[in-house]
């Protein structure tokens, strides 16, 4: 069963909160955060992407940048930039984009529950990229950002979770550049703190949504820190690390499309006529066009949109893989078709999310940089829970979940 534990948290004074309070360092690259930081001294960015106070030429994972990413955090704590909680708490983050909010109860995860699959994955890791988030975890004895989990809902966490908010003023409460409010408050009370923990103990399952790298160096770190301690109890807060989780039917999975560089040495002529042994192709002219169910996409070629709805043998609704309309699209298009064999790393395709609006995929085919733009229907909770439950992995770039989780609304140190 799911372990939440209560925790010191580490945060930032009310009136310095939207200062210190960034985006996930993962969604930013370099230039992009020296420039959100450069008149912003308290930027969590400062800690989370060091590499912004050092030269730009330098490598980002040297062992500098990890070195100003130690000495940053303490400076935040010794301009008390970030104030730890004397007592342990649960939190409550909500968060509200297009008019809607979801609450997630913040806590720490349990390690073991990580190494025994208790915590459910659905996306394969890549170990440079653990790597580098376990250096950061090690260097700064702390979970820097949290990772995004969701349950199945419980009515009865729902209920507590509703009564807290309606009877209590937030902590924090603001709304960022991008337009997304962000709302968090403090449970104190040890009886609700207890009840949720409670609770907890009865769902068999987490899911990570959005966070994969980050939950893994989370983990992986607290295991080594339990094998180089001999007098390992089970108890030290490093068995844990910091996650906030979300009910499952209150999240928001968007479309996460492709671009592809070329049509393989084809015609565009040659390419639709290919397509037709996968799909039913329907042309919708100059105006922007959204795929409205599952198995149907949209294609933006030469100037024009189209539809393209998945023939029936191109799918197997009974394989959790099979049915996903990004397995469609790879398995009848960008490898047979467009000769991309590995996702991964092939240079010749890029992948969009969809918070930048099927216009970004149009705008760079338009620019000549892409030949052909895929739109697809988001994959949904229950799709995602079906393949973590199933134990299989989905394949690269399929969910995206918005909005993203602001870190430094609270840190989690590891003793």
């Amino acid at each position: 069963m799911a372990v939440l534990k209560a925790f010191k948290g580490l945060r930032p004074p009310s009136d310095l909160v939207e200062k210190v309070a960034s985006r996930p360092y993962d969604v930013l690259n370099s230039e992009e955060a020296r420039e959100e930081a450069k008149d912003n001294q308290y930027s969590l960015l400062h800690i989370i992407k060091p590499e912004i106070d050092l030269d730009p030429t330098i490598d980002v994972h040297s062992g500098p940048v990890y070195e100003k990413a130690r000495e940053n955090f303490l400076m935040f704590q010794e301009k008390e930039w970030l104030i730890g909680d004397e007592e342990e708490y649960l939190y409550i983050y909500g968060q509200t984009m297009w008019g809607k909010t979801q609450y997630g109860l913040v806590g720490c995860a349990s390690v073991d529950d990580y190494l025994n699959n208790v915590i459910k994955k659905h996306e394969l890791t890549r170990p440079d990229k653990e790597e580098d988030r376990m250096k950061h975890v090690r260097i700064n004895n702390a979970n820097l950002e949290p990772v995004f989990f969701s349950y199945p809902a419980v009515q009865d966490i729902d209920d507590i979770i509703k009564a807290y908010i309606l009877n209590n003023i937030p902590e924090y409460d603001f709304v960022a550049d991008d337009g997304i409010g962000h709302h968090f408050w403090v449970i104190r009370d040890k009886g609700i703190i207890s009840s949720l923990i409670e609770l907890f103990d009865d769902i068999p399952s987490t899911y990570v949504a959005d966070g994969h790298h980050r939950t893994a160096a989370a983990a992986l770190v607290g295991k080594e820190k339990r094998d180089h301690n001999p007098n390992h109890t089970g108890q030290e807060e490093y068995n844990y690390f910091l996650a906030v989780h979300f009910p499952d039917n209150q999240l928001t999975i968007i479309d996460y499309n492709r671009v592809v560089k070329d049509l393989n040495g084809l015609t565009p002529a040659e390419f639709l006529s290919k397509l037709k042994n996968g799909f039913t192709i329907e042309e919708k002219g100059s105006d922007i066009y959204k795929p409205d169910q599952l198995h149907n996409f949209s294609m933006y070629l030469e100037g024009k949109w189209y539809s393209l709805s998945a023939r029936d043998n191109t799918y197997n609704d009974n394989d959790p893989i099979g049915v996903l309309d990004v397995t469609i699209l790879t398995k009848q298009v960008l490898e047979p078709i467009l000769g991309i064999e590995d996702l991964r790393r092939s240079q010749r395709i890029d992948f969009v999310g969809g918070i930048r609006g099927l216009e970004e995929l149009q705008k760079r085919v338009d620019s000549g940089e892409m030949k052909v733009a895929f739109a697809l229907y988001p994959v949904s909770m229950k799709q995602l829970i079906d393949i973590a439950d199933s134990g299989n992995i989905m394949p690269p770039k399929t969910t995206w979940f918005e909005p993203k989780l602001r870190s430094g609304l609270v840190v989690h140190k590891l003793d």
